[in-house]
């Protein structure tokens, strides 16, 4: 968290305005629960399976945040399981949460991911179709989205693809920006990120 708050403090903003989501997938119990103990309460996980067997029984009073690609046969799960849902990036998963929202009358913040980097092998929408999709997940499915993810390719510069995030966010009057990671996530709080997700740099480097 010293991190995060020079980093705020350097680009003058408040360190209260971003959130540290700690990526908690694939961690063994013993490696969170320090984490918790140390007050963190907002976690983000990959995989809806992994993620309610992991905190079932113990997400009390926590935000739990899925940062990894939801498969719209896993919406029912998702939308009864998750506060925050980060990777809306298709029609067809729209419709399948908002069929559960509406069946559940539970609904997770959502945000959209947008594949900044235009990869094939990434998930999120293409910059140039995420305000159509930003319109159509607002007036045809109803959802209300709180705000925008991205994850840039690894071995680009991540300014501009957080950059470019910010620009399609003002666009369309979102506020939240997810974006930075371990890594990077000093430049993506230059560049306004509301929320960064990170790794190892909270739970250590992966053995």
């Amino acid at each position: 968290m010293a991190r995060i708050t020079r980093a705020a403090q350097a680009a003058g903003r408040d360190p209260a305005d971003v959130t540290l989501v700690a990526v908690s997938k694939t961690q063994p119990w013993d490696a969170i629960e320090p984490v918790l103990a140390a007050g963190q309460r907002v976690f983000g996980e990959n995989r809806v399976q992994e993620a309610m067997a992991r905190w079932d029984g113990k997400a009390d009073g926590l935000t739990l945040h899925l940062i990894g690609p939801l498969q719209s046969n896993k919406s029912r799960e998702a939308v009864a399981f998750f506060d925050v849902i980060e990777s809306l990036d298709r029609e067809k998963l729209a419709r399948s949460l908002a069929d559960e929202v509406q069946k559940q009358g539970r609904a997770p913040r959502l945000y959209v991911q947008v594949n900044t980097g235009e990869e094939p092998q990434k998930a999120g929408i293409l910059p140039m179709d995420a305000d159509a999709f930003i319109t159509a997940a607002r007036a045809t499915y109803g959802l209300t989205i709180e705000g925008l993810m991205c994850i840039p390719p690894a071995d680009e510069p991540p300014g501009p693809h957080f950059a470019l995030l910010r620009k399609i966010a003002a666009r369309n009057g979102l506020a939240k920006l997810s974006m930075g990671m371990s890594g990077d996530f000093e430049t993506a709080i230059r560049f306004g990120a509301t929320s960064v997700r990170v790794g190892s740099a909270v739970f250590g480097a992966r053995s």
